[in-house]
């Protein structure tokens, strides 16, 4: 995100006035409003926080609208502390503005507006459930959508992206239209937004149809595809075939699915954190200590007590 040459403009934040409403409006947790508006003052004071605030943000607005463009994020200082948890919080404020331009010059809806922007509060939402304290745990996941990449649609969001190699092969081998290098939607599951049900998502994907072929009318997209250990196989031997879960998986024909490679020759690398983060709140958490409250949390925790792993799965499907 941080960009190579001198900014074409200072960044500018809402005065200490304002900013708790910019806040609330981009859904951050209501703990979190008061340490922000403290930290923006320390910000503004430091001349290498300064510095660094203009470049990212000048990074940020200038790939707007672009896809697979992020650049890369600044590692911060360890003494930072505080304000290096909530850094990026200041860089997407910034970027707000554009952010919300941006969307005015598609024709986007302002609730739509509204609602894929306040991710940035959800996402500092997991980060308190995770270590406690305010911050977020990918900083550059945001710039998704503060860049018009992503869009909330209901029940779940909408990445503008493009097949890959494999991916796209795959597709391509199945007799559809798109291939690597197509245009294609990524799907994510986020928390926080109820029951991933048959319904919701149906409503989610009628609402991406007529989305994108409005708002983005030059970019033809034939194919949605997921990159998840929601689509792990191995959840089938656990949750009943009317779960939302495995209702989900049956959307996908599967391009690849880590584990265990047939016949021998090694095996993929598990991703058993990602699980453990989304269904706990924490990566970190010991396994043998997990919780068994629901039919899911059992799922993850005694899978891995057993000594298995879980793996991410690739699946797409037509749109």
């Amino acid at each position: 995100m941080e960009s190579a040459g001198p900014p074409r403009a200072a960044a500018e934040l809402p005065g200490a006035d304002e900013l708790p409403d910019v806040l609330l409006d981009l859904a951050v947790p209501h703990e979190d409003i008061n340490p922000l508006v403290a930290l923006r003052g320390r910000l503004l004071a430091d001349p290498e926080a300064r510095w660094l605030l203009d470049r990212c943000v000048d990074a940020l607005v200038s790939r707007m609208g672009t896809v697979g463009r992020g650049g890369r994020v600044p590692v911060l200082p360890a003494e930072w502390g505080e304000l290096g948890r909530c850094f990026f919080v200041f860089v997407y404020v910034a970027a707000l503005p554009h952010a919300r331009a941006q969307h005015r010059a598609r024709g986007i809806p302002d609730d739509v507006s509204r609602r894929t922007l306040a991710d940035l509060g959800r996402h500092m939402a997991v980060h308190r459930r995770a270590r406690g304290v305010g911050g977020l745990l990918v900083p550059e996941w945001p710039g998704l959508h503060f860049r018009g990449e992503l869009y909330q649609l209901g029940r779940l969001q909408f990445q503008r992206a493009l097949l890959s190699g494999r991916m796209g092969g795959a597709t391509a081998a199945a007799g559809h239209p798109a291939g690597p290098g197509d245009p294609c939607l990524n799907l994510h599951i986020t928390d926080f937004r109820g029951a991933l049900t048959p319904e919701a998502c149906d409503r989610s994907l009628a609402m991406a149809r007529r989305f994108f072929a409005r708002h983005f009318p030059e970019e033809r997209y034939e194919t949605a595809a997921c990159h998840s250990w929601l689509l792990d196989p191995q959840l089938k031997e656990y949750l009943p075939a009317e779960s939302n879960i495995v209702r989900f998986q049956e959307r996908f024909r599967l391009a690849d699915t880590y584990g265990p490679r047939p016949g021998g020759g090694g095996a993929h690398k598990p991703e058993d954190g990602d699980p453990v983060a989304f269904v706990f709140g924490d990566r970190d958490l010991p396994v043998a200590t997990l919780p068994r409250r629901t039919r899911l949390e059992r799922a993850v925790g005694d899978h891995l007590r057993a000594g298995g792993h879980w793996y991410g799965g690739h699946g797409w499907f037509p749109l």
